[in-house]
């Protein structure tokens, strides 16, 4: 075999980072070695993570170089503001616009008009310095920038302007069309400068890569470069297997924002309960992952309080458990036009969880087309509720009779490792 082809990968999130946002190129990093490719992994020294996984160590890669490079993070100097509301934006839990408090404001302004692109523009300039001696001295031709945060592809960009090294841009999520982007109360001059860079970053780069059909579209509107779609997908976890819950247990694991609390699910549940004595019995509301004040309210007020099991932030390996002892998996998408290319990491640990999967989203999402083709759940439309209480009561009978799974088709191309060969064919025919 001929020697391993070099790659060099900047990203910001990595364990003991927790969340999504980590998953992707610590699943892509452990394969990688498997395509003949030596995968040098950058990223900060002393990050700030809003969230911290610490089981996710033992998911590094032997074969990966580690290199790292201290940061410094304004959100560590506004946390004086309110530590806990800073954590919050940082993580991209953007509060209620109508309640708001000025520190909230205030954060969300400075996040959107001084942090550009985001709070990590910091590291660009001293991580160029720096990878621009080891790429020369190490004789690397390739390399990869994973955002957000986008500042990362600004690294990418520079490098690319002075050492001509083969650039791919993994965009995990959409840079300016993301929903969050409008809540930062941008200036039109911050606005603009947004998109400048996002169409610097497009233009320039080799190769493009996102997760989504929608993103792929809307950034051949902006640059003519190529792009690839390589999803995100599932692992193999070893999990014990467990009995499944004994109640009906509706799971939702991961952030739930305030936007997308889902009002006609609760308001379904809430007849539910009302007009079936035994569901009302059997069901339980299993919360895993950071909630919104907002949709803690919004259960409150249609009075399922009692049948809330909040569990908050768990590891990844209890995640999985529960996603696959739960009698049913929730996955809400914001309803806007803005998240129709939004792709829940998650998506793909439920397909493989053999439990049924209930989806809201706007029209046209682009995980609606996989979970319909995999045969693994059920999608709606906000506006779907007594179809969705329908199903529900369809799922509740099967459940008491002991018959309530799914037959789930297709689901191998999601697999993370046969994305990472998409992604090592691409990377060797590129460079």
């Amino acid at each position: 075999m001929s020697e391993p082809k070099k790659l060099l990968i900047i990203t910001y999130y990595w364990p003991p980072a927790g969340g999504p946002g980590v998953q992707r190129w610590l699943k892509f990093v452990k394969y990688l070695p498997d395509f003949n490719i030596q995968p040098i992994v950058y990223i900060p020294e002393n990050p700030t993570y809003p969230i911290i996984d610490n089981g996710l160590q033992s998911e590094v890669s032997e074969k990966a170089i580690i290199l790292k490079k201290k940061i410094f993070e304004p959100y560590g100097f506004a946390s004086f503001l309110g530590k806990n509301k800073t954590k919050k934006i940082s993580s991209g839990i953007i509060p209620n616009q109508k309640k708001q408090s000025f520190v909230e404001k205030t954060l969300l302004w400075v996040r959107g008009n001084i942090f550009i692109p985001d709070a990590r523009f910091l590291w660009v300039k001293p991580s160029v310095k720096y990878l621009k001696k080891y790429i020369e001295e190490n004789q690397i031709d390739t390399i990869v920038t994973s955002g957000p945060p986008h500042s990362l592809h600004l690294i990418g960009l520079q490098l690319k302007k002075e050492l001509n090294v083969k650039w791919f841009a993994d965009f995990r999520d959409p840079w300016t069309t993301i929903g969050y982007h409008k809540a930062l109360k941008l200036s039109s001059s911050a606005e603009k400068k947004h998109k400048e860079l996002e169409k610097e970053v497009l233009t320039t780069a080799d190769t493009i890569i996102v997760t989504s059909k929608t993103t792929k579209t809307e950034f051949q509107a902006i640059t003519s470069q190529p792009i690839e779609v390589i999803t995100n997908g599932y692992d193999v976890e070893k999990v014990t297997k467990q009995p499944l819950d004994e109640k009906f247990t509706l799971a939702h694991i991961g952030s739930f924002l305030s936007e997308r609390n889902p009002r006609i699910l609760w308001k379904a549940l809430r007849e539910l309960i009302k007009e079936n004595p035994d569901f009302k019995k059997d069901f339980q509301l299993k919360l895993i992952g950071a909630v919104s004040q907002e949709v803690l309210d919004t259960i409150t007020e249609f009075r399922l309080n009692d049948y809330v099991l909040n569990l908050g932030y768990v590891s990844h390996q209890e995640a999985v458990e529960h996603q696959r002892k739960s009698q049913v998996l929730l996955l809400i998408e914001i309803n806007s036009n803005d998240t129709k290319s939004i792709i829940p990491g998650k998506l793909f640990e439920y397909m493989v969880s053999e439990r049924p999967i209930i989806a809201l989203g706007p029209e046209g999402s682009d995980f609606a087309e996989i979970i319909t083709s995999t045969n693994t759940g059920v999608f709606f439309l906000y506006d779907e509720m007594e179809q969705l209480k329908a199903l529900l009561l369809n799922y509740y009978n099967l459940y008491k009779e002991q018959n309530l799974k799914v037959n789930a088709v297709g689901l191998q191309q999601y697999s993370r490792k046969s994305l990472t060969e998409q992604l090592s064919n691409l990377v060797l025919r590129k460079s």
